[in-house]
């Protein structure tokens, strides 16, 4: 497992506006912090509007949003089967959407 990885994961049903459900989520913790019990990770969504924080990413030849506002420490007996990884100019729209949410640009 490393940072950039997508895995398949079905999360459990959330309050609210929380994404659950059979989709994607890619890696976001550092390679020097894996593996370990419990991984950060952000969900993908097809369905989501654009936004700044929103990088699209591509899955399967499918366009995705990286849903960073989502971002979650789940178990890794969530993940499921490793379907890719981010190319190297995606990685860097995600660091980048990182930087704005968590204000540390």
């Amino acid at each position: 497992m490393n940072r950039g990885d997508i895995f398949a994961i079905n999360l459990p049903k959330g309050i609210s506006h929380e994404l659950y459900g059979k989709r994607y989520a890619v890696i976001l913790q550092s390679n020097s912090l894996l593996p370990r019990s419990v991984v950060l990770v952000a969900p993908t969504s097809q369905s989501a509007l654009s936004a700044s924080i929103r990088p699209n990413i591509e899955i399967q030849k499918q366009t995705t949003k990286v849903m960073i506002e989502h971002m979650k420490a789940i178990s890794i007996d969530r993940l499921g089967k490793k379907v890719g990884n981010v190319k190297a100019e995606e990685q860097w729209t995600i660091d980048d959407a990182l930087l704005v949410l968590l204000g540390l640009n």
